[in-house]
């Protein structure tokens, strides 16, 4: 494989996509299509799903200890129970499907064929139709008893039929939601792309390892993210890209394209001229040492790891992005696929619950965040997400809660929640308050925000939403403080 075609070099490093500080916010974002919404807000800290990994003490678990109550959970794909239009990307996208088949089939003249020989059966039926209603009154009035046993056997059929239709209707969205929940790709293309995808990374680390072999600079400084990627996310992002199936061969471009999104190789030389000493020999033949300037390069390369769980939000429509939320909350009902994955730690194992005294509920305030905020436990990260069809990300997972209990702030981003807020003391935190956190990953100003529920624990999206203890020493060390809203 040629680098030059994969690594893009540039000799200034391109704006962070990290960078979209968030200086004001929209009343009203339902109408706002998830590109749009995302690159108004700035957002947030998949970043911080390894630390809670290297720090053990972050507690990211929920009552999920099967697919069929995680299923139940994630109450985005049930929307009759959340409120929102009904959105199984894959069932609407099968049924679409076989709406236009049937359409087509109609307008090449099926139907209107139907159509002219139900008209012209139309005289002789109604001749037919006269001479039986005349001999099924002559039976009726001779075998009373005959009819009453035949009617009643039709009636329990009737009753069975409707019995068995009601049991497959029920059966059929059962395997509906459960198909469009779970990965329709054949195991040998996944795990292909996987490797595919991880060859890539291993060629990119190659490269770096050698590169002052490959290069001829007097100094290097590197500023290198580490190079890694889920293989979940990899493949329920090709899911929805594709909208459904594909093929390994199908995706080598899509592979690519990922790659070169997530990784942004730059590199910058500056030169200075500085002096040596070194022999001369003058015309006579006499030697003598002096300073000579000489031309010094310093080569600065930084490679820019954006996490390939930031990427789907910059090019899924709404509708996949509902897609990749819910395979990301089920892991395409695959957990073994990827046993080595972190997530299948959290789906096998479920998320930390924590029961909210029922002395803090009498607070009518609080009781009505908590309620709609647990609706949502369990519901994957998703960078950028502001609502159940794509799921959250920290503040539209704060901001979907506060606009369901009582305020209309608006899809707010980190910063413009921490600039509505009154700043607290710990010691003053009541539950209901925000709490807010710096350096969660590589950004300015506020990069996490969570919801306070007492006892030194908060609600939160980190991957999934959670509760989480504050007292860990991940979260202590990356605390901005406490606010409470108006």
């Amino acid at each position: 494989m040629k680098r030059d075609s994969r690594l893009k070099f540039e000799d200034k490093k391109p704006p962070s996509k990290l960078s979209h500080a968030v200086k004001a916010a929209p009343l009203d974002a339902a109408s706002l299509t998830a590109h749009r919404e995302i690159r108004q807000y700035e957002d947030e800290n998949v970043g911080l799903e390894s630390a809670h990994f290297v720090e053990g003490s972050v507690e990211s678990e929920a009552r999920l200890t099967s697919s069929a109550i995680h299923a139940q959970r994630l109450r985005s794909y049930r929307k009759a129970q959340t409120a929102q239009p009904s959105s199984n990307p894959l069932s609407k996208w099968m049924q679409r499907r076989n709406i236009r088949m049937q359409y087509a089939a109609a307008k090449a003249g099926k139907t209107a064929q139907s159509v002219g020989q139900a008209s012209g059966a139309v005289g002789k039926t109604t001749g037919a139709v006269k001479a039986a209603a005349k001999k099924t009154t002559e039976f009726v009035g001779k075998s009373k008893k005959a009819v009453l046993i035949v009617g009643g056997v039709g009636l329990l059929l009737a009753f069975l039929l409707t019995v068995v239709s009601s049991c497959s209707v029920m059966l059929e969205g059962v395997a509906s939601a459960v198909a469009g929940s779970s990965f329709s790709v054949d195991d040998a293309d996944m795990l292909g792309a996987e490797a595919a995808y991880s060859a890539l990374e291993a060629d990119l680390q190659d490269y770096l390892d050698d590169y002052e072999n490959t290069h001829d600079y007097d100094e290097y400084h590197y500023d290198l993210d580490s190079i890694g990627h889920d293989p979940y996310v990899l493949t329920a992002l090709l899911t929805a890209w594709h909208q459904g199936a594909w093929t390994l061969e199908e995706v080598q471009d899509t592979l690519q394209m990922l790659f070169d999104k997530q990784y942004t190789l730059s590199r910058s030389v500056t030169t200075e001229t500085r002096y040596r000493m070194e022999t001369v020999t003058d015309g006579d033949g006499n030697e003598s040492e002096e300073e000579v300037p000489y031309t010094y390069s310093i080569c600065y390369l930084t490679l820019e790891n954006f996490n390939l769980s930031h990427v789907p939000v910059y090019i899924l429509t709404e509708e996949q992005l509902s897609m990749y939320a819910t395979l990301m909350g089920t892991l395409g009902n695959r957990p073994d696929l990827f046993p080595d994955s972190p997530y299948v730690a959290r789906y096998t194992n479920g998320y930390t619950d924590y029961d909210i005294p029922a002395s803090l509920l009498e607070d009518e305030q609080f009781a009505a965040i908590i309620t709609e905020a647990e609706k949502y436990l369990g519901y994957p990260y998703v960078w950028g997400g502001y609502n159940p069809d794509t799921s959250f990300d920290c503040s539209g997972f704060v901001s979907w809660v506060l606009n369901h209990s009582g305020w209309s702030i608006g899809r707010q981003g980190t910063d413009s929640l921490y600039a509505l807020c009154t700043r607290i003391p710990a010691a003053y935190a009541r539950p209901g308050d925000l709490v807010f956190f710096r350096g969660t990953y590589d950004t300015p100003g506020i990069s996490h925000v969570g919801i306070y529920v007492g006892n030194n624990t908060m609600i939160h999206c980190g991957d999934p939403i959670s509760y989480t203890n504050l007292n860990s020493s991940y979260w202590q060390a990356h605390l901005a403080g406490y606010g409470r809203l108006p």
